[in-house]
C-alpha cells in the first residue's frame, strides 16, 4: 500500500489550504486524507482537531492545527475562530470541509471569511437541502430523480402505517445528521425497532425519517464522488462500489473499489449541473434490480471520506482537483483510473464480522477480499504515527467496551505542526470562544 499520486507538472502550492472538521469525530479519516494529499505536492496545510492526540493532528504533512471544537450550531464561534485561523496563516488559504456542518456553515454564513478564504460559492441553501434527508426525498421528487419511498412521520402510528406500506426491512435516518449524536442511519427489522427509533428520536427532538429498504446484492451499492467549478462543470467525475460498510449494509464505506460507469455518470452530472452545485460532493446510490434504476440515497455536499480510492489516470484526486481549481490553476486530465482499492483498517473488521452474522461472508472470503488493496484509510509507511494512535484509540475502546470520549480544547489553540518550518514556536495564548464535549 503506498501512494501513488504525482505532482502536477508546473502546478503552484504556495497557497496554504486548511481541514475544516466541525464534527466532533477524532476518528474521522477523510481529513487525514486531504492532509497527506495536499501535503505531500508541497501545500501548506492546516487542520481543526479536537486535540493533540487527534490521530489526523499527529501526521507529518501538517503544518498548523488548530485545536478548537465550536459546535456546529454557533456560525458566531466558527466565524471567530477561522478569523484567528487566518491571522495565523497570515495569508488567504483554501478551506476545505469535510463534513456536512462545515460545508452548510460557509454556504450560509461564509461571505464574511471571503477575503481571507478561497472556497466554493454554491446557492446559499443548497448545501443544507441536499444534505438533509427528507428535503433531499422531496427534492429528487420535484425534479424527477430516482429515489426510495421515504416519509417523516408525525405520530408512532404513522410510522407504523408507512412501515406497513413499505415492508420491512427499513431504514430508519435522522432528518438532519449533523445535529444530532444518534447513528445516523439504521436498518429496523420490525415494530418493536420501529417503535424503538421512534420515541429515541422524539426524547431527543431529532427528525425521523423513515425509506423504503432497496433490495442489494453484489455491485449494487454505488457512489459518485466529484468536484464541480464555478460554472457546475463536474471534472474529474468518479464512480465507484460499496463492497462492505460499517455497520453492514447502512454505514460508511470500510472497503471500496474504483469502477467507471458511464450510466452513473450520465445520470448525476446533468442533475449538477441544473441544481448550480459547486464544490467537492459525495453521493450514495443503489441500483435497483427491480427496475434497473439508480436510486439516489444520500448527497453529501461536501469531501467523502473514502476519497483516496479515487484518482485519475495522472494521478490527481479530489483534494488536489479543488485546490488547483480554487487556485485558477488547470487539473489536467479527468480519466479515471479503475481498478483502485480502499480499505478502513479499524472498520472493515468490524462491519466484516456483521457480515459474517448475516451469512454473508466467510473469514477466508474477508481474508481474500484484503488482497490488492492500493490504499489504506490510516496506514501509510511515509506518515505511521496517525496509524498508531488510531490502533491505540481502538483497542481502548474495545478494552473498555464502548466508545471512548475525548475533552475538546478549551476555547482556540493553535500550535505548529510537524511540517511546520524549523524554529516554529506554538502560539500558547488562548481566546475562549466556549465550546462543547467532543465525541470521538
Amino acid at each position: 500500500m503506498g501512494d501513488q499520486r504525482r505532482r502536477p507538472a508546473g502546478a503552484d502550492t504556495s497557497t496554504p489550504a486548511v481541514v475544516l472538521k466541525l464534527d466532533p469525530n477524532i476518528m474521522h479519516h477523510g481529513g487525514l486524507g486531504v492532509i497527506r494529499s495536499l501535503g505531500r505536492l508541497g501545500v501548506p496545510v492546516y487542520g481543526v482537531h479536537e486535540g493533540p492526540l487527534a490521530p489526523a493532528a499527529n501526521s507529518r504533512y501538517l503544518q498548523g492545527r488548530c485545536f478548537w471544537q465550536p459546535g456546529a450550531d454557533d456560525a458566531g464561534r466558527i466565524t471567530d475562530g477561522l478569523g484567528q485561523l487566518a491571522d495565523r496563516i497570515g495569508r488567504p488559504a483554501v478551506l476545505l470541509p469535510t463534513d456536512d456542518a462545515g460545508a452548510i456553515f460557509l454556504a450560509e454564513h461564509g461571505a464574511g471569511l471571503r477575503p481571507r478564504f478561497i472556497f466554493p460559492d454554491p446557492p446559499r441553501d443548497l448545501p443544507r437541502q441536499v444534505a438533509g434527508k427528507f428535503s433531499l426525498h422531496e427534492l429528487c421528487r420535484e425534479l424527477g430523480i430516482p429515489s426510495p419511498a421515504a416519509a417523516v412521520p408525525p405520530t408512532a402510528a404513522a410510522a407504523r402505517e408507512f412501515a406497513a406500506q413499505a415492508g420491512y426491512p427499513l431504514i430508519a435516518k435522522l432528518t438532519t445528521p449533523w445535529a444530532s449524536s444518534r447513528r445516523s442511519t439504521s436498518i429496523l427489522t420490525g415494530p418493536a425497532e420501529l417503535d424503538d427509533a421512534f420515541r429515541g428520536c422524539a426524547r431527543e427532538g431529532a427528525g425521523l425519517m423513515l425509506q423504503e429498504f432497496i433490495p442489494g446484492g453484489r455491485d449494487t451499492d454505488w457512489f459518485f464522488h466529484g468536484y464541480c467549478d464555478a460554472t457546475s462543470l463536474c471534472r474529474p467525475a468518479f464512480t465507484g462500489v460499496k463492497e462492505r460498510s460499517y455497520p453492514a449494509h447502512a454505514g460508511l464505506t470500510s472497503l471500496g473499489r474504483s469502477e467507471p460507469n458511464a450510466v452513473l455518470r450520465d445520470q448525476v452530472t446533468p442533475l449538477l449541473g441544473k441544481l448550480g452545485y459547486q464544490g467537492l460532493l459525495d453521493l450514495d446510490l443503489r441500483l435497483d434490480r427491480r427496475d434497473g434504476r439508480y436510486k439516489l440515497l444520500d448527497f453529501n455536499p461536501r469531501l467523502g471520506a473514502q476519497f483516496r480510492l479515487f484518482a485519475t489516470t495522472g494521478g490527481l484526486d479530489l483534494a488536489t482537483a479543488a485546490y488547483l481549481d480554487l487556485t485558477g490553476q488547470p487539473a489536467g486530465d479527468a480519466e479515471q483510473a479503475p481498478g483502485r482499492r480502499f480499505m478502513v483498517e479499524n472498520y472493515d473488521p468490524l462491519g466484516a464480522l456483521g457480515y459474517w452474522r448475516r451469512g454473508e461472508l466467510s473469514p477466508a472470503a474477508w481474508l481474500a477480499s484484503l488482497r490488492g488493496i492500493s490504499e489504506a484509510a490510516w496506514f501509510a509507511r511515509d506518515d505511521l504515527r496517525p496509524f498508531g494512535l488510531m490502533c491505540l484509540r481502538m483497542g481502548w475502546r474495545l478494552a473498555s467496551g464502548g466508545r471512548s470520549h475525548a475533552a475538546a480544547a478549551a476555547g482556540f489553540r493553535f500550535s505548529p505542526g510537524r511540517a511546520a518550518p524549523p524554529g516554529s514556536a506554538p502560539h500558547a495564548s488562548r481566546k475562549s470562544l466556549g465550546t462543547k464535549e467532543a465525541r470521538s
